[in-house]
């Protein structure tokens, strides 16, 4: 890898992850990766990919992406610069980012997980409640994590429960299912009995 071929350097908070590199691919540079996305074919048109090299996102230009139809979520990319297996073979299992800039804006209750990070959780009956912290991805459901009175609370990310976000406010405005809260508040019982 030449040196001329790493044109910009960006950190992980002015991107979001892509993907990341599986394995090399035939003999002139191409590798096959895992893109992390809904649809695939919004990607076949990149021109430039951030790569995660020895804790730095270093850009290529990417020379062509071509989808893997029998794999779900697999893509052979081509960069600008990576010429050759050995090449590519110090690429690694590398991570792949673009910028945040380059996603497309969302409107309504659709929402990218690293935006509502710190939004505030307002339900239409409790009122203010806490402070988003992180989403957490489960296999079949995705929840988010709220602080409230000191404890972390999940809340289900569906239709039913998030009714409207105001990204200039910072606020996500939520319907929460009755006895929700008060799960995470109930504290453990007191034996009352000591047994001897």
């Amino acid at each position: 890898m030449e040196r001329g071929e790493r044109t910009k350097i960006m950190t992980a908070n002015d991107c979001y992850e892509l993907g990341y590199i599986l394995r090399t691919h035939a003999l002139y540079g191409e590798f096959s990766a895992y893109l992390d996305v809904d649809y695939l074919e919004d990607y076949e048109d990149m021109t430039t990919v951030f790569v995660d090299i020895k804790k730095q996102l270093v850009s290529f230009e990417v020379e062509s992406v071509r989808i893997l139809p029998n794999k779900p979520k697999t893509a052979l990319i081509k960069l600008k610069g990576i010429d050759t297996i050995e090449q590519a073979q110090t690429l690694g299992k590398a991570t792949l980012y673009l910028p945040l800039a380059a996603l497309p804006k969302l409107q309504g209750t659709d929402f990218y997980y690293h935006e509502v990070t710190n939004f505030q959780v307002i339900d239409v009956n409790k009122g203010e409640l806490g402070t988003i912290k992180t989403i957490y991805s489960m296999q079949h459901s995705e929840l988010i994590a709220m602080d409230y009175r000191e404890k972390e609370v999940l809340i289900p990310i569906n239709n039913e429960t998030i009714l409207s976000i105001d990204r200039e406010k910072k606020q996500m405005n939520v319907n929460l299912p009755d006895g929700l809260l008060e799960v995470y508040l109930e504290e453990e019982p007191k034996n009352t009995k000591r047994i001897k």
